[in-house]
């Protein structure tokens, strides 16, 4: 055990049962609990404490009702949710680079607990790797109306992150880290936070790189906001007001966010909402995020920000088989998903020309998915590009075949071989059963690109702004090249793309 001594405290960790070298401290409190007086408000600083705290458990999970391989779950009563997490092989006066981890779970489900983000491997290569929970659903990220004149921010979820990331400014030499060699990084609404925390004034000056994994295209307008808020209270049976919303419990506020997403999911009629009914998202147009990410990012302010991006070539076949996306079947309902989202009938004829013979389902799968996550993840990072700032992006291509139908390169399969974990029983069905030695090789380059993008800036493969235009492909043979994907983009140049709003 290890004891290390920050401005608040005395904390103590474990060594890594599969590395010796490096220590680990699990649930460390950065803000304090956000119940009571804190409700809906900004983030507050932890307290002190006396004495050394023992870290060797998770913190408690943001108030949420899924259930995931490996986490805790969440409990009525839980209150410390804002907790981080250190993996570190160094200790103080050692300045090592820090990878700051945002876990996604399309902003209502998920934590820093999950075995797939165990950051042993990844600080095996000389980083201090950061993993946080913060506020998730309405808690989070609901609009609450003003109270006494005094408005409640909106995206408290993010205003958790920058305190977090506050919190490793402050302490992190304590743990060997680097204060001004910060990277933050995140998966799907964890990677569109870190887009938002980009064009956020508040978040300046708190890292130097990005690291976005299928950032997803989403960000609610105040008015979808409202709406929302209006939704849940009348499913929750309380007025929308800031004492109604108050008054019911987190685990209220959890059981009516899920009855608007099912009463969503259930009816083809409701519009875009229907196909994959995630209801909450960050809110762009206001005081806290005044522009949404990819126009943020177009307008070059944070193009002093070196940003990596990787999307899988798949993403949204994981969401149809963990059975959360509208069954799209006949040509009629392709044709109303095409009206809902106002797209043109040539971008679906340019999927059926590249995907001869596929069922109407594929077709549907392939488009909302790089509606959602391929296209939009891109435009990200050209949009980076062309504002001025150092850019890299890849896509995730490796599918593994088996009983059936082969494990695609959907959501999420990238992130086990990227955090080098691809040992953890949990994470099997994401890349289809036990690793194969080609598995390893492949994991091994990706932790290998992470490191050296967070150390220095450079993953390996040039930028998308260099002549060359090198996209790395992630697969079982390495390679740079403009993969196959590419040619599904040419109906996104006619069609442009649209911004989603939950």
């Amino acid at each position: 055990m290890t004891v290390f001594r920050t401005r608040s405290g005395a904390v103590r960790g474990l060594r890594a049962a599969s590395n010796p070298g490096v220590v680990v401290l699990r649930g460390i409190p950065y803000a304090a609990p956000p119940f009571g007086v804190g409700r809906f408000r900004a983030p507050r600083p932890a307290a002190a404490w006396d004495g050394i705290r023992d870290c060797a458990a998770f913190g408690p999970v943001a108030p949420q009702s899924a259930q995931l391989p490996g986490a805790p779950r969440w409990s009525p009563g839980d209150e410390d949710v804002l907790s981080l997490n250190i993996w570190t092989p160094g200790g103080l006066g050692d300045a090592l680079p820090v990878l700051v981890w945002i876990h996604g779970g399309a902003y209502v489900f998920g934590s820093s607990a999950q075995p797939d983000f165990d950051g042993t491997a990844v600080a095996g290569h000389g980083l201090v790797v950061v993993t946080l929970n913060y506020r998730l659903g309405f808690e989070g990220f609901g609009h609450v109306p003003p109270v006494g004149g005094e408005p409640c921010p909106d995206n408290r979820g993010l205003l958790d992150q920058i305190a977090a990331l506050e919190w490793v400014r402050e302490h992190i030499a304590a743990f060997g880290g680097a204060a001004d060699n910060v990277t933050v990084a995140g998966q799907s609404s964890g990677a569109t936070s870190v887009a938002c925390l980009m064009a956020m004034d508040r978040a300046r000056g708190l890292f130097r790189r990005a690291v976005a994994h299928s950032a997803v295209n989403s960000c609610a307008s105040p008015e979808s906001a409202a709406r929302t808020t209006r939704e849940v209270a009348a499913a929750a049976g309380v007025p929308a007001t800031y004492d109604g919303l108050f008054s019911a419990s987190p685990g209220a506020l959890v059981d009516a966010s899920d009855a608007v997403a099912d009463a969503y999911r259930r009816d083809p009629a409701s519009g875009q909402r229907h196909y994959d009914p995630a209801i909450y998202g960050p809110v762009s147009g206001g005081d806290t995020l005044p522009l949404d990410p990819l126009t943020a990012s177009a307008a070059g302010g944070a193009s002093g920000v070196d940003l990596l991006v990787c999307h899988t070539t798949e993403e949204y076949w994981l969401l149809d088989a963990v059975g959360s996306s509208a069954k799209i079947t006949t040509e009629e309902q392709l044709a109303l998903f095409a009206s809902d989202f106002q797209l043109p009938a040539a971008l679906l004829d340019g999927y059926r020309a590249l995907m001869p013979g596929a069922p109407v389902l594929d077709v549907f799968l392939a488009v909302y998915g790089d509606l959602l996550f391929g296209e939009y993840s891109s435009r990200l990072a050209e949009s980076h590009a062309r504002a001025g700032g150092r850019a890299f992006l890849s896509r995730f291509a490796r599918q593994r075949g088996g009983r059936g139908e082969p494990v695609r390169a959907w959501h999420c399969a990238d992130i086990p071989f990227a955090f080098g974990n691809l040992h953890e029983e949990s994470v099997h069905f994401l890349v289809g059963g036990p690793p194969a030695p080609a598995d390893h090789e492949l994991s091994g380059r990706m932790v290998r690109a992470w490191a050296g993008f967070v150390a220095t800036g450079d993953p390996g493969w040039p930028t998308i702004d260099d002549s060359t235009g090198a996209v790395r492909i992630w697969d079982t043979a390495a390679g740079d090249s403009r993969d196959a994907w590419e040619t599904f983009r040419t109906g996104w140049r006619g069609a442009g793309l649209p911004l989603l709003a939950p």
